[in-house]
């Protein structure tokens, strides 16, 4: 009988898994600090830069890249939000978010900034990535000799990474938070009981920023993502099948939705893609167990209502980044505190989202009591200036810790 082939050996500082916005900029910031790294990835550089994500980028998260070289063409390309609308009752009410934030919302779409910062750690860099492994597997997480191991889809031959930490950022349905043992970390879930229809339209957007349309029938949205393309979403039941969703049936329920007094028409195009997203929430506590380290969704999964899951994986990466190089320098506290710093941000955003959710979902919930208090909670923030200003924060995002 033959023994199975010694695995291919590399060593390094940090075994980075996932090349998602969280992998990439704690890749890179290790790079930079002179901190060896390889970075893990299952699907091919050419899938990760194309894979439609979110969009909207906070501008403490913009200027945080920014100082660290990494943000230049997302500087020169992004167009910036400073309002949007609530849309109901037939009539359009603007919420003015930079002027009483001081912040700007960006609109530069995930697959973009994983391009830019894939071109910064492999070509720039000439970081050590290997894209489109196939059996990730992570050994000895809790002891002195944590690892990880991959195939080659080519050749079939097992690599082996051994490895000092290693930051799992490899998303919802990656192997890394899969590794830690029963009972030691709580997974809290919450479920908003709805689902959102994501649309996206080959076709110019129809108003200037994000409009939330509150109708009895459902949410409607509008996003304007670039001059040719725009992001809608129709709320719909948990499990709807897109397909019961024809060009024309989306159009006539946008129609409706978002229908006001004065608004300009939507303007029709191609749907390009329709996907059923269940709205729903989960956090990971600890965001840690032994050498093993979370980020972005392999830790959290915040539903899209407020756009918040991007910013809170870039989050993750910058404090994650700066605890690892402390830690090669001989400090550990930064490592020793990364779950708890994380957790304060991750919280309150879930919070923020558990708020909004009620809002845009209340008028079509069945439920007198929702309806009435959604109600209540849109009229205080249209009518009071303190109670915006404390909204546009949120929505926009704070750079210190909440």
């Amino acid at each position: 009988m033959s023994s199975p082939a010694i695995p291919t050996r590399t060593r390094t500082s940090v075994a980075v898994i996932g090349a998602g916005p969280a992998g990439l900029t704690v890749a890179n910031l290790l790079r930079a600090a002179g901190v060896d790294c390889v970075l893990v990835e299952a699907e091919s550089r050419e899938f990760i830069e194309q894979r439609p994500r979110a969009g909207f980028m906070e501008e403490w998260a913009v200027r945080a890249l920014a100082r660290h070289g990494l943000a230049d063409r997302l500087l020169e390309r992004a167009e910036t939000q400073a309002e949007f609308e609530f849309r109901f009752g037939g009539a359009r009410h603007t919420v003015r978010t930079a002027e009483l934030s001081g912040r700007r919302h960006f609109v530069y779409p995930q697959p973009l900034l994983v391009t830019d910062l894939v071109a910064a750690y492999v070509d720039r860099a000439a970081g050590d990535a290997r894209f489109g492994v196939r059996d990730v597997q992570l050994h000895d997480i809790d002891g002195e000799r944590p690892a990880v191991s991959y195939r080659d889809p080519s050749t079939g031959a097992r690599h082996l990474i051994e490895c000092d930490l290693i930051a799992g950022c490899d998303g919802a349905r990656g192997v890394t938070r899969a590794a830690i043992p029963d009972g030691r970390a709580v997974l809290t879930r919450y479920d908003h009981g709805v689902a959102w229809l994501a649309l996206l339209a080959e076709a110019p957007p129809s108003a200037d920023g994000v409009v939330f349309g509150i109708h009895e029938r459902g949410l409607g949205a509008h996003m304007a993502r670039s001059p040719d393309v725009t992001r809608y979403y129709l709320q719909v039941a948990p499990g709807e099948d897109p397909g019961n969703w024809p060009h024309d049936r989306v159009w006539d329920e946008l129609r409706i939705r978002l229908a006001a007094s004065g608004a300009r028409p939507l303007t029709e195009g191609p749907l390009v893609e329709k996907v059923v997203l269940d709205m729903h929430n989960y956090v990971v506590e600890p965001m840690a167990y032994g050498r093993l380290y979370l980020a972005g969704d392999a830790a959290h999964l915040v539903a899209p209502i407020a756009a918040k899951g991007m910013n809170l994986a870039l989050n993750d990466a910058l404090l994650l980044a700066d605890a690892l190089i402390a830690h090669h320098r001989g400090d550990d506290s930064g490592l020793a505190g990364y779950s708890e710093a994380c957790l304060r941000r991750v919280w309150q955003y879930l919070e923020f989202s558990q708020w909004l959710s009620e809002v845009l979902h209340g008028a079509s919930s069945g439920d007198r009591f929702r309806a009435g208090t959604a109600s209540a909670r849109l009229r205080r923030l249209l009518a009071s200036e303190s109670a915006a200003k404390a909204f546009a924060g949120l929505y926009i995002g704070e750079e210190a810790d909440l």
